[in-house]
């Protein structure tokens, strides 16, 4: 039986390099200069820090923009609220935001069952595998589930005859 997944991924060597970019542009710019201005990556997401708060949006900015340059989605970031830390500087976390949720996984299936496409979904740890009769069937979930807003970057991996 025919079969696919929706997944929801990141290329985090993509991450990498723009917050490489970043971390090298904010090094040089005059409006940067001496903000203690940093871009990291850690295990929770990707911290900014600068010594206004101003100048952490403005990194952010400037993150953004690599990542697009790089085609990493927007929708995979999660800024969180911004904070005061030690020495009178200011941090936030961009949480990256990887895999499908159980809630918008229920919310993929629902669609799919709600589309009237032959095809049925079910819900497998961070992704959703997908399985109908026909490929001419999975082609138009395919498209269908393209055209549709769940308020994350949806991959189409594994299709299989």
């Amino acid at each position: 039986m025919p079969s696919f997944d929706v997944v929801s991924k990141l290329a985090l060597h993509e991450v990498d390099n723009a917050i490489q970019q970043t971390s090298k542009e904010i090094g040089t710019r005059y409006d940067f200069r001496d903000t203690n201005a940093s871009v990291e990556r850690s295990e929770e997401g990707i911290w900014l820090r600068a010594n206004s708060q101003s100048r952490v949006e403005a990194a952010l900015s400037v993150l953004r923009e690599k990542l697009a340059r790089r085609n990493v989605s927007q929708r995979a970031l999660d800024p969180q609220k911004l904070e005061p830390a030690a020495s009178a500087s200011y941090r936030q976390l961009i949480k990256l935001q990887q895999g499908i949720s159980q809630e918008k996984a229920k919310e993929v299936v629902k669609f799919i069952k709600a589309s009237g496409i032959k095809v049925q979904g079910a819900i497998q740890g961070d992704s959703v595998r997908v399985s109908g009769k026909k490929r001419d069937d999975l082609q138009a979930c395919i498209a269908a589930l393209k055209q549709q807003d769940f308020g994350i970057e949806l991959q189409f991996e594994n299709f299989r005859d």
